[in-house]
């Protein structure tokens, strides 16, 4: 299970990420912000804000927004979810 071990805002919708297999580097999250609870990174001292889940496994900004390390990591590394979870491939879809 990969876990968030650095994390830092550097700009207006940029981190730098760290993870637990030692990938890291720059986030753009520029396409989620002004949209709905993101709107909130409008003031760039909340988005400064940014800290790790006492678990590792989710980026926080108090208690209106908090994003997942696997759909971080993916979107650091360009994995799929089949690619990170090899599992999923084999299992069929279930709703």
């Amino acid at each position: 299970m990969i876990k968030i071990i650095e994390a830092r805002a550097l700009s207006p919708y940029r981190l730098y990420v760290k993870f637990s297999d030692g990938e890291e580097g720059e986030i753009d999250l520029s396409a989620l912000a002004g949209q709905g609870v993101f709107a909130a990174w409008n003031d760039p001292e909340f988005f400064k804000r940014v800290h790790i889940s006492s678990t590792g496994r989710s980026l926080e900004w108090g208690n209106l927004i908090d994003l997942c390390a696997d759909s971080l990591y993916m979107s650091l590394t360009g994995q799929s979810p089949q690619e990170l979870f090899p599992k999923l491939a084999h299992e069929g879809m279930r709703a």
